[in-house]
């Protein structure tokens, strides 16, 4: 039975929903700080730097270029005859693939030639590389 009020016949029926959204204002602060780390590659590629330059939309074909030019395929260490199979594998499947390329600045231009070159002939004709706004 419901307890009854001295003033009031009538028992509590709201919800209070002050604790519900502090919650919620928790949790959205957490994802807020924690999204940038999550969301970094953990490679640290030195993008050379343009002013002008357009997003990208995201890929299946990331391809990451490092300084002392170690190939990465969607983060994990590649070289560039399995980075032919794997274009090879999946433009059959998608054949709209695009790859999007990131190389550190000081790697030498024959490389990315080199990367753009094994990635064209296996059947991608879009292609993007990755730049950081000034």
């Amino acid at each position: 039975m419901a307890t009854k009020l001295a003033s009031d016949s009538q028992p509590i029926a709201d919800i209070n929903v002050t604790p519900f959204v502090d919650i919620i204002l928790v949790v959205l602060i957490i994802f807020m700080v924690t999204t940038p780390i999550i969301m970094n590659p953990s490679m640290k590629i030195n993008l050379p730097k343009a002013a002008s330059g357009d997003d990208t939309v995201p890929s299946q074909l990331n391809v990451s270029i490092q300084k002392n030019g170690e190939l990465y395929l969607n983060g994990q260490p590649s070289t560039l005859l399995s980075l032919s199979d794997y274009v090879k594998a999946n433009i059959a499947q998608k054949p709209d693939l695009q790859a999007i390329i990131a190389a550190d600045a000081d790697v030498p231009h024959g490389k990315v030639i080199e990367v753009i070159d094994a990635v064209k002939t296996n059947g991608v004709t879009k292609f993007a590389i990755s730049i950081e706004k000034k």
